[in-house]
């Protein structure tokens, strides 16, 4: 079990890489990539595949406040990138707010997971 839970550890961090590299990458000229909005996918279904798996781990003491407030946060980037990727996709213009909302709550969530213990 411990090595399918870092496994998942693996492409959660994968997931926040590709949100946050894509959003550094264009913060020049601010969009919302495809890539991005398959990252927020990715986390949210190793978030949710990691957050059951926790019970089952060994000597596993779950932060079930913090877990639940990365996984709303999650949702968010998840909903503003698929509203970003669908105005690029039809050309319409992705505001800066949106962009940088996506990258930026990715940042966020990544800052909550590291730093609050």
């Amino acid at each position: 079990m411990t090595i399918l839970f870092n496994f998942l550890v693996f492409l959660h961090v994968v997931g926040a890489a590709m949100i946050v590299g894509y959003w550094i990458a264009t913060m020049r000229e601010p969009t919302v990539h495809p890539r991005q909005r398959d990252g927020a996918f990715l986390q949210l279904l190793t978030g949710v595949a990691m957050m059951g798996l926790l019970p089952f781990l060994p000597d596993a003491n779950p932060n079930y406040a913090k877990l639940g407030i990365k996984l709303v946060i999650a949702v968010v980037v998840a909903v503003l990138a698929i509203v970003g990727t669908r105005k690029a996709k039809t050309g319409q213009p992705v505001s800066t707010g949106l962009a940088h909302g996506v990258g930026g709550l990715a940042l966020i969530n990544i800052a909550i997971a590291t730093l609050w213990q």
